[in-house]
């Protein structure tokens, strides 16, 4: 006899039992899904925790910028929703500050059309939002654009590369209108933050 589901051949007795866990057993490893694999960077980069502002569990942050709603959006999607392995503090004296927020106003060199921009420093990392681009009426000037330009800036302090436009949605995206409108993490994003910090 043979199991339709399995194309297992089984005896028409005792094994039948056999036969039907056997079935069971092949058909539950063909309908499950591999475990999702981090989505790999462009440039050939790799996400780092040694190319982040994270210092133990958390990035202090320290100073003001104007789009203060875009900063706590940005600390909130990556910080929300079983991504709770890394917080986001704000400087105390009980802390040193891992990262400044602060504000820019540049259209020239690397900050043409650039809305924000993370970078180490040799002490505090900063981000910088760019006013020249996200003021009122400026490219990137409107609630939606700042919370996506702050917390797509907010994954590169936590380690993560730019993705591929061709990959899997994700806020690390170079590009704003590649990134998903809602400003939240994807589920790419998600398993790339586990594979990273756990």
């Amino acid at each position: 006899m043979r199991n339709r589901l399995s194309g297992a051949r089984c005896l028409p007795w005792a094994a039948t039992l056999t036969c039907l866990v056997l079935a069971t057993t092949i058909n539950h490893a063909v309908a499950t899904p591999a475990a999702a694999q981090p989505t790999k960077c462009t440039g050939g980069r790799t996400d780092s925790r040694g190319h982040s502002s994270v210092d133990g569990s958390e990035i202090a942050w320290e100073d003001e910028t104007r789009y203060d709603d875009a900063r706590k959006f940005a600390a909130t999607v990556w910080s929300s929703n079983g991504l709770d392995r890394v917080t986001f503090p704000k400087d105390d004296a009980s802390r040193i500050a891992d990262m400044e927020w602060s504000d820019i106003s540049k259209t020239d060199g690397t900050w043409f059309n650039v809305g924000a921009a993370w970078s180490p420093g040799p002490g505090t990392d900063w981000i910088r939002m760019n006013n020249a681009y996200l003021g009122k009426g400026k490219k990137f000037g409107t609630k939606s654009g700042r919370r996506r330009v702050a917390a797509h800036e907010l994954g590169h302090a936590l380690g993560f590369c730019h993705k591929a436009a061709s990959g899997p949605a994700s806020l690390m995206k170079r590009y704003l209108v590649e990134q998903p409108t809602n400003g939240r993490p994807t589920r790419s994003d998600r398993t790339n933050y586990h594979a990273l910090w756990g």
